[in-house]
């Protein structure tokens, strides 16, 4: 009974752990059955980088979400999702770095500066590691009303991975559907626009 109770009270957790690490089983099982025969490197690079990216709306989208639908247990899962999507770029860069050069450093630094979409990449994910570091309650404490201002880097983030994404596609219908994602989410936080819906939320579904 008292397992029950937790499953029942974690179950938006649960779910979140499954579904962000679908991705990486289905990954790696798939390379190794041999199914990326074509291009293997690409095929990790792009599957990860998309899904860090999936993962990174997401957590940008928890407050809209409650602003909006007033799920309380949806708040308790923005830290995973933040952490989940940096998981996802360390795995997107290490591929990159690793296997597609080789630990060469000469050939990485050639490559972040002359091409845009890779600089717009790395220094998205030079953002997020202040954001991974201080993401537990600990430093949240220790750092006080400045860990606000600090995980503010999100939203800069999201919008430098958006710019990665349409640099690097030939077809940029797709990261603009993402962009008209991640301006709606941003719209819904601004503190007049948040207010108003919460106040609509409460007269169309009284507590």
């Amino acid at each position: 009974m008292v397992l029950l109770g937790r499953l029942r009270r974690r179950w938006l957790q649960i779910l979140v752990h499954v579904a962000a690490l679908l991705p990486l089983v289905l990954l790696v099982w798939q390379y190794w059955q041999g199914q990326f025969l074509v291009d293997p490197v690409r095929e990790i690079t792009t599957r990860t980088g998309k899904t860090a990216l999936i993962l990174l709306v997401l957590s940008l989208a928890v407050t809209p979400i409650y602003t909006v639908s007033g799920f309380k247990p949806v708040l308790r899962v923005r830290r995973a999702l933040g952490l989940y999507s940096f998981l996802y770029v360390s795995l997107h860069f290490l591929t990159f770095i690793g296997l597609d050069y080789q630990f060469d450093l000469s050939l990485i630094r050639g490559a972040i500066f002359d091409q845009r979409f890779v600089l717009a990449g790395f220094v998205t994910g030079l953002l997020l590691v202040p954001l991974a570091l201080t993401s537990t309650k600990g430093f949240q404490k220790r750092l006080g009303k400045h860990w606000k201002l600090v995980h503010r880097l999100v939203f800069l983030a999201v919008i430098l991975d958006l710019v990665h994404f349409a640099w690097l596609v030939k077809d940029i219908r797709e990261p603009l559907r993402y962009a008209a994602v991640v301006a709606l989410l941003l719209v819904l936080r601004i503190p007049r626009v948040r207010t108003a819906v919460s106040q609509l939320r409460h007269r169309l579904v009284p507590p």
